[in-house]
């Protein structure tokens, strides 16, 4: 029998039945669903609205229960609707009439709200902890090629040299605002539905912020209709967890184009590569482009569940038993990504060779050029025109900017000293960046040991919390 049917006069066609069934899906939630229900009995005793003998025996079942489900022992049916159910009519099953107390002031409105921001808010931060793990990934990394100089881009096309650790630690600065969003949804992820019942709250004297208390959340969700009817958090977490994809797949896509031998920068390690069944001499890319692809599936949670909530009128409505599939989906494959990606960073080897001496004398120091006339005086729109005549003049002669004579760079502007041969190497291009977070390597050391300290901090915190 359904918890909800002594209404009705037949029992609920088999297969409408399976069709909404959900236990598949939030049979992932028992560990939550049991803190919240204990949390609840507790809070139950502490008001006097059960006893304490009845409340005890609800409180040692429920362990008994989490036990077996963890073992095995407890199968998982589809005929019982969803997780809340099965544990609720195991919990009966154990202790008898004691057991249907359980769910006094309480609807699964605001249980299954309760178990979703209990899950939301261990996923938080367990996400938090695969970021730190690949920003320190990459922070090794960068530490390593403090002196390798790759080329910059934009639009794909060689814009001017950098240092590779530079390039390493932009990734580093995206991860820590991800972080952030990431923290700041935990803040509202972690406030209690529990005790808004199905919608309107209950006329029975529950301490709500009791129970928010022993779940160690920061307070409750104040409107009781809000409670149970928003899932804006989740679609914030799912949104997060978008962003954080978006910027995996960038560098994969990077990964994969500098393991092209066209770049012939990154070698990967044969662990994380595969073959062809067909061409024999072929190393693929495969974990940066799963990576990459893997975006989509986190994307189309987000849409999935945006689509979900945004006709539905207030309070709870069964569409909303759609939301977990995204939820899961999309922490599942973000959590998976980031701790594949740190892997295949950490197993990657760097050609330091690559660029430097082909980027000496090259157009992409163009810039140089111009900057070295405005410290001539000249204004900054008329030196970039000049630098542009000796870039035509190169073209047109396939030259370097450095094989052209000092007489050509006269003729196009008097402005021009011996001294700009000095300027046409990748490595003084690098090393003449002055401004605060260039990549002159005196800046990039800065980051690279203010980047150590703080996530060096980070886990110390860490550890002593799990101490």
């Amino acid at each position: 029998m359904a918890l909800w049917d002594s209404r009705f006069k037949k029992s609920l066609d088999e297969v409408a039945l399976k069709f909404s069934a959900s236990i598949d899906i939030d049979g992932k939630l028992f560990n939550e669903e049991i803190d919240g229900s204990k949390a609840h009995v507790q809070m139950l005793m502490k008001q006097k609205i059960i006893s304490f003998n009845d409340g005890k025996a609800i409180l040692k079942a429920l362990e008994e229960i989490r036990k077996e489900i963890s073992l095995g022992k407890l199968k998982y049916d589809w005929r019982k609707e969803d997780i809340h159910t099965l544990i609720e009519e195991r919990l009966v099953e154990k202790i008898g009439e004691r057991g249907k107390r359980l769910h006094t002031a309480r609807s699964r409105n605001d249980q299954v709200a309760l178990a979703e921001r209990l899950y939301m808010r261990k996923e938080i931060t367990r996400l938090i902890k695969l970021t730190r793990a690949l920003q320190k990934t990459l922070l090794n990394k960068a530490e390593r090629h403090k002196d390798t100089i790759i080329s910059g881009y934009t639009h794909l096309q060689r814009a001017q040299p950098l240092l590779f650790a530079h390039h390493l630690l932009a990734y580093i600065s995206m991860l820590e605002r991800d972080v952030e969003r990431l923290n700041d949804c935990l803040k509202r992820a972690n406030k209690s539905p529990l005790g808004a019942a199905a919608l309107a709250g209950t006329t029975l004297p529950v301490d709500r912020k009791y129970t928010a208390k022993l779940l160690g959340m920061n307070g409750v969700v104040e409107n009781s209709l809000d409670a149970v009817s928003d899932r804006d958090v989740m679609i914030e977490l799912i949104s997060v967890c978008s962003i954080i994809m978006m910027h995996l797949s960038r560098l994969s896509e990077e990964l994969v184009l500098w393991s092209s031998q066209e770049f012939s920068f990154a070698a990967f390690d044969d662990s994380f590569s595969t073959g062809s069944s067909l061409m024999p001499q072929k190393k693929n890319p495969d974990i940066a482009e799963l990576i990459r692809g893997k975006v989509g599936r986190v994307y189309g949670s987000l849409f999935g569940l945006l689509t979900i909530m945004k006709a539905l009128p207030l309070a709870y409505n069964r569409d909303m038993q759609e939301d977990k599939v995204h939820l899961f989906e999309a922490v599942d494959t973000t959590k998976d990504c980031l701790h594949l990606t740190s892997e295949l960073l950490s197993r990657t080897h760097f050609n330091k060779e690559r660029f430097e001496k082909e980027l000496d004398g090259g157009l992409l120091l163009s810039t140089e050029l111009v900057d070295y006339l405005v410290r001539k005086k000249i204004p900054f729109r008329k030196a970039h025109n000049i630098v542009g005549q000796v870039v035509a003049k190169c073209v047109d002669q396939n030259k370097k900017l450095s094989e052209l004579s000092f007489k050509e760079y006269q003729k196009i502007s008097p402005k021009f000293g011996k001294d700009i041969f000095k300027l046409l190497t990748s490595r003084s291009s690098v090393e003449n960046k002055k401004s605060l977070g260039s990549t002159s390597s005196k800046e990039v050391e800065k980051q690279i040991q203010f980047w150590k300290k703080k996530l060096n901090k980070l886990v110390i915190r860490i550890e002593k919390r799990r101490s």
